[in-house]
C-alpha cells in the first residue's frame, strides 16, 4: 500500500492557530509584554484546555478587554513561578487567581500548580516547543525588534557625536543601507581581534545557535559580525558561552554604550555580552 504521509506547511500550520497567533499578538505587540513570558502564558493556558478539560479558554480571553487580558497574564506569569519555583509559598486561596478562577470555571488555585508543577512543566514544554515556536516564531521576532529598536532609540537620543566625526548612529544606519562592508572588514582587520570582541553568555537550558546570533544581528546592523567562536562542547550538549569578534570596535561602543554588559533576547532566549578581556599568557584563539 502507498505512503499517505500528509506534510502540513508552515502557513497551514500557522492558519490552524489562528486564534492563538491573534491572542500572542495582543500579548507582545498590543499590550507590549515579554515575548519569552508570554509564549510560556499561552502555552500554560493551552495546557489547561487540553489537561484540565477548561473549555475555550482562549476565545474567552480574546473577548475580553485588553486591560483584562493583561491582568490574566500578571495571574498567569504568577502560576508558572508556582509551578518553576519548589520553594515558592503558595497559597490554597483560589482568590489569589481569582480572573483565572472566573475564566476557566475550575476550582483552580495557586496550591493546584504548585502540587502539578511535574506534569504542567512537562506539558508545558512540550507546547511551547511543538506549537509556539512553529506558529508564532514570526511575531515574536516582529516583537523583539520593537522592543531592541525602542532601546536603540532611547540610546541614540541621549547620544552627543564626538566633535569632528560622525556618530555612532550615522554609522549603524550607514551598515542598515547596504554600504561597503568589505571596506569596513579591511579597516577592522588593523584592529587586533580582541579588541572587536565581545563575551556572549546564554541560559543554561535555552541553547542559542551561531546562526541565530548572526541573523539576530544581520537583521539590525547588517553583515557586522567578523566571525563567532562558539564554547566547545559534546554532541547533544549546549554552549553556554561564545565570542562574537566584529568587524570593527565601534560596533561594542555602540552596544554598551558606558555600560559594563548587554542583555538581549534572541527567540526569546536571553543572552548576555560584555567586552571580552583576555586572560594574561592566554592566545585569543583556543
Amino acid at each position: 500500500m502507498a505512503d499517505t504521509t500528509f506534510q502540513i506547511t508552515k502557513e497551514e500550520f500557522k492558519l490552524f492557530h489562528k486564534i492563538d497567533r491573534t491572542l500572542y499578538y495582543v500579548l507582545v505587540i498590543d499590550l507590549l509584554r515579554d515575548p519569552f513570558e508570554s509564549m510560556q502564558t499561552l502555552a500554560l493556558w493551552i495546557w489547561l484546555e487540553r489537561t484540565c478539560r477548561c473549555k475555550d479558554v482562549i476565545n474567552k480571553i480574546l473577548s475580553l478587554p485588553h486591560f483584562l487580558i493583561n491582568q490574566l497574564a500578571d495571574e498567569g506569569a504568577t502560576c508558572l513561578k508556582c509551578i518553576e519555583n519548589n520553594r515558592f509559598l503558595s497559597s490554597t486561596y483560589a482568590s489569589d487567581i481569582f480572573l483565572t478562577q472566573n475564566l476557566t470555571k475550575k476550582g483552580l488555585s495557586l496550591l493546584f500548580f504548585h502540587q502539578n508543577r511535574d506534569s504542567a512543566t512537562s506539558g508545558i514544554r512540550k507546547i511551547v516547543n511543538e506549537v509556539c515556536f512553529n506558529a508564532l516564531l514570526d511575531i515574536m521576532e516582529k516583537a523583539l525588534k520593537i522592543s531592541f529598536e525602542q532601546t536603540l532609540m532611547e540610546r541614540n537620543m541621549s547620544m552627543v557625536p564626538p566633535p569632528g566625526d560622525s556618530s555612532l548612529i550615522e554609522r549603524f544606519s550607514q551598515l542598515g543601507n547596504g554600504c561597503d562592508m568589505s571596506h569596513l572588514r579591511m579597516k577592522g582587520h588593523n584592529v587586533p581581534d580582541e579588541e572587536r570582541t565581545m563575551f556572549v553568555t546564554f541560559s543554561k537550558g535555552y541553547p542559542v545557535a551561531e546562526w541565530e546570533i548572526r541573523e539576530f544581528f544581520k537583521s539590525y546592523f547588517g553583515d557586522c559580525i567578523d566571525y563567532i567562536l562558539m564554547q566547545e562542547v559534546k554532541t547533544h550538549e549546549q554552549a553556554l558561552y561564545a565570542r562574537i569578534v566584529f568587524v570593527m570596535p565601534e560596533i561594542i561602543e555602540f552596544i554598551l554604550k558606558d555600560d559594563s554588559k548587554a542583555k538581549f533576547n534572541i527567540h526569546g532566549k536571553h543572552v548576555w555580552m560584555r567586552k571580552f578581556v583576555p586572560k594574561k599568557g592566554n592566545s585569543f584563539i583556543p
